[in-house]
């Protein structure tokens, strides 16, 4: 099943979503993308069984961040101000939804992923760069400062030293030195990207969702000093224990791992 909306299309199929951003020439971020993005997310969460959202660019960009144009047309007039603050406000919630989605999301960075572009592909589970790609915060240059989560998420990703030194320093990396930092899990050839990370979401995608969803609440619940972790451990599992897919999965290992002892003796 495939949606396009102006600005994006979403591919559905099986347990994989594939959502594109497609608004050239840099996918731009400006109210109507970040309302695009919010009705996509709808659709995605409607599907109990989805493992993996995969989230590329169908332009050159990955995502360059906010649109100068509107940002400029906004810092004319207090009036404009307030309503750019409440378009950032928006784009917030469009990535603390993509960030606490049950699904699995992978981030495939074929380009420049900037500002509100980083913030998006920072809230990512997973994140995919090109050897050719460009990453950073550079709002500081700009006197701004990276308010879509950057300043939040980023020490998180890489740790508070490295989060200083890019967003003070309004530094932009290539995505090998991005790997080395801790910025994305894995760099790949350019011509390699997308087979490589459509690999990846096929591979993840077959696992169960149930227990994927499980393993990220789970690992959330790390940093939440409200939440008792090893209990959530225990009280998930105990809910996994329960589906019959588990419980099938299981039984066939146990079978399969008998076959193999018994091979090895015979």
């Amino acid at each position: 099943m495939s949606d396009k909306y102006d600005n994006l299309e979403l591919r559905m199929g099986d347990s994989i979503a594939h959502l594109i951003l497609n608004r050239p020439p840099v996918n731009a971020f400006d109210d109507k993308l970040i309302d695009e993005l919010a009705a996509a997310l709808d659709q995605v969460e409607q599907q109990s069984d989805l493992s993996v959202l995969h989230i590329r660019s169908g332009v050159k960009v990955f995502c360059a961040g906010a649109d100068l144009q509107l940002m400029q047309d906004c810092l004319d007039t207090d009036e404009g101000r307030d309503q750019m603050i409440e378009i950032v406000r928006q784009l917030q919630m469009v990535i603390d939804r993509i960030e606490n989605l049950g699904a699995v999301t992978i981030a495939e960075i074929a380009g420049a992923a900037l500002g509100g572009g980083l913030e998006l592909a920072l809230a990512c589970d997973l994140r995919v760069a090109s050897d050719r790609a460009k990453l950073g915060q550079p709002e500081a240059s700009l006197g701004l400062i990276p308010g879509a989560g950057g300043t939040q998420r980023l020490p998180r990703v890489c740790g508070e030293a490295t989060a200083r030194r890019l967003i003070l320093g309004a530094e932009i990396i290539d995505g090998t030195e991005a790997q080395r930092l801790g910025l994305v899990q894995w760099v790949i050839a350019a011509e390699e990207l997308q087979t490589w990370t459509t690999g990846l979401a096929k591979r993840i995608g077959s696992l169960p969702a149930e227990a994927l969803a499980s393993c990220k609440r789970c690992i959330a619940a790390s940093r939440d000093p409200s939440i008792d972790g090893y209990e959530l451990e225990l009280t998930e599992t105990r809910r996994l224990h329960d589906l019959p897919d588990t419980q099938s999965r299981v039984q066939l290992f146990l079978e399969n791992s008998g076959k193999r002892r018994a091979r090895r003796q015979n």
